[in-house]
């Protein structure tokens, strides 16, 4: 965290009756604060409020580390995205934007789910060469007929909040893009379906309509991320200094660390590691707090 970042507290409602939160009261740091933003439960998850900070404030590790053991979080505001808003956010799809791995539902028809899931955790995790571990795992997927596509396309779910993200990404005149290293033919109609501008994805060959088990042109990789986030925030004449990236894997790393901010979304230990804003919770609705002026509300005492 910078000097100039602005503060934005994620917190469970369940936390603020608690002795969690009068803590953070007795310690001057949240007295008479009131949300900026109230985000209800859905789909087995909390409900969550997001409370702006003001400039300098400093809740200290202890008590960063308390509050993320609790379920909640603190992200680092970058001054020209507090002040002005997000002028362009990219996310990953897999894992990120959806719940599952693309790559996965299609190996469940190739009967190699498990085999794949096994190599896309290493590879998540940073234990192997993302373009290495795709094409062995596209391999296991020859012999496949090009319907599965329309069969996994119907069994992804969007993560929770995805859709307010990018409405509200449009509405503060910003715009949003998907960079993935899953495949173009799931993640086009997914990119229409939710009025994402734009999207990049890898592209799989297939011959007579069956699945060839190998990848046409070039492979995206992390690099290919960071090239996507610069091209689409130069093509809207975005400065990088109000670019956001959220993903969770460790392909995505130089692309949160080349966006003005980056968020590891309930990411890998090892993303965790690397990525200082972070958000644990599977929703992404409460980024929202991005996309527009954040309010710069100083802590005052409790009436």
């Amino acid at each position: 965290m910078s000097q100039g970042d602005r503060l934005a507290l994620i917190l469970p409602q369940a936390l603020q009756s608690g002795e969690f939160l009068k803590r953070f009261h007795s310690a001057g740091i949240l007295p008479g604060l009131r949300p900026a933003a109230s985000y209800e439960a859905t789909a087995g998850l909390p409900a969550l409020d997001v409370f702006p900070l003001g400039v300098g404030v400093d809740l200290g590790t202890s008590a960063l580390m308390e509050l993320r053991s609790c379920g909640g979080e603190v992200i680092a505001i970058p001054e020209a995205i507090a002040s002005e808003g997000a002028g362009l956010v990219v996310t990953d799809v897999d894992s990120t934007l959806i719940g599952q791995e693309v790559i996965e539902e299609i190996a469940h028809y190739a009967g190699t789910r498990e085999e794949v899931a096994r190599i896309t955790e290493r590879a998540m995790n940073g234990e192997l060469d993302f373009a290495q571990s795709l094409r062995e795992r596209v391999a296991t997927l020859a012999g496949v007929p090009e319907q599965v596509f329309a069969e996994v396309s119907r069994s992804i779910t969007v993560t929770v909040g995805a859709q307010h993200l990018i409405d509200a990404v449009h509405t503060g005149g910003g715009f949003f893009g998907i960079v993935s290293g899953g495949f173009e033919e799931v993640v086009g109609p997914l990119a229409a379906s939710l009025g994402i501008d734009h999207y990049c994805a890898n592209r799989l060959e297939v011959s007579e309509g069956i699945l060839t088990g190998r990848v046409l042109g070039d492979i995206v990789t992390a690099d290919t991320k960071v090239e996507m986030l610069r091209t689409w925030a130069d093509a809207h004449q975005v400065p990088m200094k109000r670019t956001v990236a959220i993903g969770d894997g460790a392909n995505d790393i130089p692309m949160m660390h080349e966006a003005a901010l980056g968020v590891a979304f309930c990411a890998k230990p090892a993303v965790r590691e690397q990525v200082g804003a972070q958000l644990s919770v599977s929703r992404l609705d409460v980024l929202s707090v991005l996309t527009a002026p954040l309010e710069n509300v100083p802590p005052t005492s409790r009436a």
